[in-house]
């Protein structure tokens, strides 16, 4: 019986790889710009940190520099120590958590350099995988601590700090690359990196277009501003870096039902008869949580239809918390499946999981609904639209 049961399971879960592969997603590619290999955030909230350098490392690709390993978790550290500058400033009025924006990454450069990957790997607690759930939770105590104060002691930050350096480890004054000697100051010049290279656009209606505001999410703690775009333009925009050798960094909500483990990203058309399945009628009688359901064990599995996305649909689902800034990944390239539909390929930060060990392929509605905000070369803009942006 043992045996027969066991056979009934291979059997089954062979039945389940043959219908994937025959009734799932083909993609071919049209354009795939070089990236560095997919890397894993792990037990942290700094995906902004890890997707905002990959794109800096294929930035130096591009370039001609080489290929680099920078280091996440100096820019995480360093972006602790000011968000806890302006926590305490604010008495705590301010999002102090373990996300950020892009922002994070590519305003920080001047301020503070960068340092390769070996220099400050920012494992300093045991743990071959970075996990900051504790780190996460004795910081947010210390800087609630301190703002509890009726005044702030001039050693504040000091013990800050202190915290950072046992977790992390301490920031190197110096360090050699290639026989070398540098400061994250000097290694970011030796790089050629400077953060007035590059620009942040988004696509909302609440603001006026082709003009710069601070989007309004938590993880912008920085109030940084984005350059706004209608979304027709923004597409354009993504398109046209991409063809031209450029990577973007990509902010967008992950929650979605089409947001699949398997390495899928599309907007399913529930209501669709395509998706609705054999017995239409059914499927209209169950609840959205029973549709969801459905629609999440096939994402990946087969191809479904898709919603028309337009600007309004990203503005309700943006004032309603339907679309949140959820997490930061690198867009590299353009595909297709095998109906001509174009997907946009993306670097995660969640290791080699997945049939694309650690990539997704994103659709063209997902990505006009879901998009936060996208950082990129000022170069890669098309001309017409640089133009209407003053540069």
């Amino acid at each position: 019986m043992f045996q027969v049961r066991s056979l009934i399971v291979i059997f089954a879960w062979l039945a389940a790889i043959v219908s994937f592969a025959q009734n799932g997603y083909k993609f071919s590619v049209i354009r795939e710009n070089p990236i560095t290999p997919v890397k894993n955030q792990a037990s942290t909230g700094t995906c902004w940190s890890f997707s905002g350098v990959g794109m800096l490392e294929s930035e130096l690709i591009r370039m001609g520099k080489g290929v680099f390993d920078l280091s996440e978790m100096y820019i995480v550290r360093r972006n602790y120590e000011d968000k806890a500058k302006k926590y305490a400033r604010l008495h705590g009025n301010l999002n102090f958590s373990a996300g950020g924006s892009f922002a994070d990454v590519i305003e920080t450069i001047e301020e503070f350099g960068i340092i390769p990957e070996d220099a400050y790997t920012g494992l300093n607690y045991g743990s071959e995988k970075h996990d900051h759930g504790e780190l996460d939770k004795v910081l947010k105590g210390y800087v609630d601590g301190i703002i509890g104060e009726r005044s702030l002691s001039p050693v504040w930050f000091d013990g800050f700090s202190k915290i950072l350096d046992t977790y992390l480890g301490s920031v190197p004054e110096t360090f050699t690359y290639e026989g070398k000697e540098y400061t994250p100051h000097s290694f970011a010049a030796f790089l050629g990196l400077k953060q007035d290279d590059y620009i942040s656009l988004t696509s909302f209606a609440h603001h006026p277009f082709y003009k710069p505001f601070a989007i309004e999410v938590p993880d912008n703690w920085r109030w940084a501003t984005s350059y706004n775009l209608p979304v027709e333009e923004l597409m354009e925009v993504m398109e046209h870096a991409l063809m031209k050798g450029y990577t973007i960094a990509w902010a967008s909500d992950v929650s979605e039902t089409g947001f699949s483990r398997d390495g899928i990203a599309v907007v399913p058309d529930e209501l669709s008869a395509a998706n609705a399945g054999s017995d239409e009628a059914r499927w209209l009688g169950l609840s959205s949580r029973e549709r969801d359901a459905n629609l999440r064990m096939r994402v990946g599995s087969e191809v479904l239809t898709e919603k028309q996305i337009t600007q309004e649909m990203r503005q309700s689902a943006f004032d309603n918390y339907a679309t949140t800034d959820d997490h930061g990944m690198q867009i590299y390239g353009i595909a297709k499946d095998q109906r001509g539909k174009k997907f946009f390929m993306v670097k995660n930060s969640w290791g080699e999981i997945g049939p694309y060990d650690g990539l997704w392929y994103a659709s063209d509605p997902f990505i006009r609904y879901k998009t936060v905000s996208i950082v990129l070369h000022k170069k890669a803009l098309p001309p017409e639209i640089a133009a209407k942006l003053g540069f």
